[in-house]
């Protein structure tokens, strides 16, 4: 039998990526967003260890649904009270916390457990061009060209 090699995990060597949102589509942006964070792009990808990658969204406001979604996408959120239940459009949200869409999108693509959550910690989503990250030198990220927006 073929043994599985499991990467020690105080030797995973993780990266720091840059995405711009301006003109992508959010399912696409968020699927290819959600791989990275899991470490599929990565050769040693483990399913149950987090072997992903960092990865700073800018641009969040300025993402692009298509169709009527700007009108008719429903945002939900409960406070646990009896009649707690917030409803919110997408355009509502977008200009209060545009934040909130990209994170929201990419987090139900991860894992719904601990793992999940730990990988989620390692996104991190701003309004403008602007980003506390520069330290860490995040390398752009090259994304499906059909991801963008016409």
């Amino acid at each position: 039998m073929n043994k599985t090699s499991l990467p020690p995990i105080d030797s995973i060597d993780r990266q720091w990526y840059l995405v711009d949102a301006e003109n992508q589509t959010l399912g696409r942006l968020a699927t290819e967003v959600a791989a990275v964070l899991r470490g599929k792009n990565n050769p040693s990808f483990t399913p149950h260890l987090d072997t992903g990658d960092f990865v700073v969204v800018v641009n969040a406001e300025k993402i692009k649904v298509s169709g009527r979604k700007p009108q008719q996408k429903l945002y939900r959120r409960h406070s646990g009270r009896p009649g707690g239940m917030k409803v919110e459009t997408f355009e509502a949200l977008q200009e209060r916390i545009p934040e909130r869409i990209v994170e929201k999108a990419i987090k139900g693509m991860l894992p719904h457990n601990a793992l999940g959550r730990q990988m989620f910690r390692k996104l991190k989503v701003y309004k403008g061009t602007e980003h506390p990250h520069a330290a860490q030198k995040p390398q752009p990220l090259q994304l499906n060209p059909s991801a963008s927006a016409q």
